[in-house]
């Protein structure tokens, strides 16, 4: 007798879906990308600075992940930019089902690019495919230079790694080379791009990035 785990019949339901939500997105010419990090890291200040520097060239929509609240949510259309709550009621992570039944709630006729901020979590998020072209991590300098190396499924995955909140660099104790070899030895595809969303340094790098990623699925889909 074969024994199958739950774990394994878990996400190979999300595979298909996420597969089905790949396709929408491929059909509809949306880049998306899924926005990884532990909670503080700063991903919806990330969110604001960018979805501010660049909704005037692209349409964005955003799925705010969160155990509870919609606060985030709420930061977010200040903006004028449609984003759908998500509240996982204490699951560590989105999954494709919970992406797949909330974009009813946008025109994908008129996006180019959809955002999905995550839970903050350092570990689940990996495991869950939700159909997306890129995973993008946040590693914040208040952190600690040892997160790669503790969590090395998170920076495996990601295509690229943004090192937030750089600005706080004086002040705290945080070894960005050492950091960077760890990253480098457990992902050599994906760019460490250190920034601060307070100050704007290093910003245009990461605008830039992610101008040229929705502009690569506008041009496949034109």
């Amino acid at each position: 007798m074969h024994e199958i785990s739950l774990n394994a019949n878990v996400l190979e339901a999300n595979q298909a879906l996420a597969l089905e939500n790949r396709e929408i997105f491929g059909t509809k010419g949306i880049y998306v990308f899924n926005l990884m990090s532990a909670p503080g890291a700063g991903k919806t200040t990330l969110l604001e600075r960018t979805l501010g520097a660049l909704r005037s060239k692209f349409r964005f929509a955003v799925i705010e992940g969160d155990v509870q609240s919609d606060f985030d949510a709420k930061r977010i259309q200040k903006l004028s930019v449609p984003v759908v709550q998500i509240n996982t009621g204490g699951a560590c992570h989105l999954d494709a089902r919970q992406v797949h039944n909330h974009l009813m709630h946008f025109d994908l006729d008129a996006l180019d690019c959809l955002i999905i901020e995550n839970v903050g979590n350092l570990v689940c998020p990996a495991e869950f495919d939700l159909g997306e072209q890129d995973k993008v991590m946040l590693l914040s300098v208040t952190e600690g230079d040892d997160k790669p190396r503790k969590y090395p499924v998170m920076f495996h995955v990601a295509k690229l790694v943004l090192l937030t909140k750089t600005d706080l660099l004086p002040h705290v104790d945080f070894d960005v080379p050492a950091a960077c070899r760890a990253i480098a030895g457990l992902n050599l595809d994906a760019p460490v791009l250190p920034l601060s969303a307070r100050t704007g340094e290093g910003f245009d790098r990461w605008t830039e990035w992610l101008s040229n990623r929705i502009g690569k699925v506008r041009a496949l889909n034109a």
